[in-house]
């Protein structure tokens, strides 16, 4: 069990949480609330616009340098994710840590990813489906948010009683660390809990398509 930063190396067959706070899985979290059908995340921009090309009826979202391209959809942002008709769509997410982080691990045994928004939901749905195996939580940002959303998450997984004013303090003082960033997404990535699903990556062809599972 332990915590650890994007690039670190992982073992094999372990359950594997990949943590973007700000705010690559906080969006695709409200992207389900919307009632988006799957989420196809890749490693780049150019993996997206590519796998576009092949499915176009795909919406295509994210952001390079924490800003929404031309020719993307959407941006990487909870609030504008909020009014987005996603309903039955299947999206495509390219971002510059979530994403990246999350499709370099093809052989844990689950592999999700989390925000503050499902960290209670993701906890109940690996101690429903994978008791007893170790998990490594990954933070794929540099910022306080996602080590508080990691320490989080190990204390519920350890049966602990995690502190929630911690979690949203480590939060705004990750938002502080990103400037502008943050934003107006801020109260989607402090709201814990509002989500009632996990969100499971099934690993094919260096792309990892996320589903939400009732956790």
């Amino acid at each position: 069990m332990s915590i650890v930063g994007r690039d670190a190396e992982v073992t094999p067959g372990t359950v594997v949480v990949v943590i973007d706070v700000i705010r690559a899985f906080t969006t695709a979290a409200v992207a389900f609330e919307r009632g988006a059908a799957e989420i196809v995340c890749v490693a780049s921009a150019d993996a997206g616009r590519e796998l576009r090309r092949a499915w176009p009826d795909r919406l295509l979202i994210g952001e390079v340098g924490g800003l929404k391209p031309a020719d993307f959809d959407y941006g990487n942002s909870p609030l504008e994710m909020s009014a987005a008709r996603v309903e039955g769509r299947s999206l495509i997410q390219a971002t510059t840590n979530g994403t990246r982080g999350l499709v370099r691990h093809p052989h844990a045994a689950a592999l999700l990813a989390a925000s503050a928004v499902n960290v209670a939901a993701t906890a109940r749905w690996i101690a429903g489906n994978h008791p007893g195996t170790p998990w490594t939580l990954v933070c794929t940002g540099r910022g306080a948010e996602d080590r508080a959303c990691a320490t989080y998450l190990d204390g519920l997984l350890r049966g602990t009683d995690p502190s929630r004013a911690d979690l949203i303090a480590g939060i705004g003082a990750g938002a502080a660390e990103h400037g502008h960033v943050a934003g107006e997404d801020l109260p989607f990535c402090t709201d814990v809990d509002r989500s009632d699903f996990a969100m499971v990556g099934r690993v094919r062809s260096g792309r990892v398509t996320l589903s939400a599972v009732p956790g």
